[in-house]
């Protein structure tokens, strides 16, 4: 297999065979993020894939699930998504997941029809990196997207019948913002209606917009009980159901996962202890992208 610069993938895909496709992200453009600025996009070609495929079959033998990096996976023409996957099923005989990132923008590019027939040739899982809820907060991330497109980018997603798991980034309001953060976020994450949902924490990358403006004391971080408020609001507040949450991530300072609708009310006390003092959290120093 041969990949080029680092590889993210989510903490659930841990166990995948990550094929690159694409080289770094088509926006990257997002005021907190530093994963691809060492990259230039592109997108491999179809060629190379397709070796790479053949060339996992001889190191791994079989696979039950692969991951497609990198950022905008989503967005390489039908043709070649198609013939991925159907070289992905026919080389690996216990292949039952693929999965990939989802960017709202490339997204937006694909006809319904589209997508539903990435999820007929076996596409099951898409993560989308909604961050907000919030117009003001996305425009200042240089998201690329309005709320309103974000929010259409995931039904469409969902409704195409791929498995969606949404990203919300918490503490990108700042310190002193208050609750309109998680509010406009938990709004957003209740009409998209995900079937999953991991809650991040902002950590300052050094190389990005906010490292910088962070630097020079234009932002300033959140303290943890102010990112606990707005995990707490979240959960008190999140209708979705059934609803795999997640808040466990390296970079989050209280470990919450399970189904909302069975584990709310432990999440809240859990929180609440945590605010009160009587609960450990991560150390700021602990904390990892």
């Amino acid at each position: 297999m041969r990949y080029e610069g680092n590889i993210y993938r989510p903490p659930g895909e841990r166990n995948s065979y990550l094929l690159q496709v694409t080289v770094g992200c088509s926006h990257n453009a997002c005021a907190f993020c530093g994963m691809y600025k060492d990259k230039r996009y592109h997108v491999r070609p179809i060629r190379d894939i397709l070796e790479d495929i053949l060339m996992a079959k001889n190191y791994y033998g079989d696979v039950s699930r692969v991951f497609l990096c990198d950022g905008d996976a989503i967005g390489l023409p039908m043709e070649d998504l198609l013939r991925i996957l159907h070289a992905l099923y026919l080389t690996f005989p216990s292949l039952q997941k693929v999965a990939t990132f989802a960017g709202p923008k490339p997204t937006l590019k694909k006809t319904p029809e589209e997508l539903r027939a990435l999820r007929e040739a076996g596409l099951t899982r898409v993560y989308l990196g909604v961050e907000s809820g919030s117009d003001e907060l996305l425009k200042e991330m240089v998201k690329g997207v309005t709320a309103e497109e974000m929010l259409q980018a995931g039904t469409m997603l969902r409704e195409a019948g791929l498995d969606l798991w949404a990203m919300i980034l918490l503490g990108l309001d700042g310190h002193g913002a208050g609750l309109e953060h998680a509010r406009a976020s938990t709004e957003i994450i209740n009409a998209m209606r995900p079937r999953h949902l991991s809650l991040l924490s902002l950590v300052m990358e050094p190389g990005t917009r906010l490292y910088r403006y962070w630097k020079s004391g234009k932002f300033v971080q959140c303290t943890p009980e102010e990112i606990l408020h707005q995990v707490r609001y979240m959960v008190a507040n999140l209708t979705v159901d059934p609803l795999h949450f997640t808040c466990d991530h390296a970079s989050n300072y209280l470990p919450l996962k399970g189904t909302l609708s069975e584990e709310r009310e432990r999440f809240l006390a859990a929180i609440d202890s945590a605010l009160a003092g009587e609960l450990w959290i991560r150390p700021e120093e602990s904390r990892r992208v």
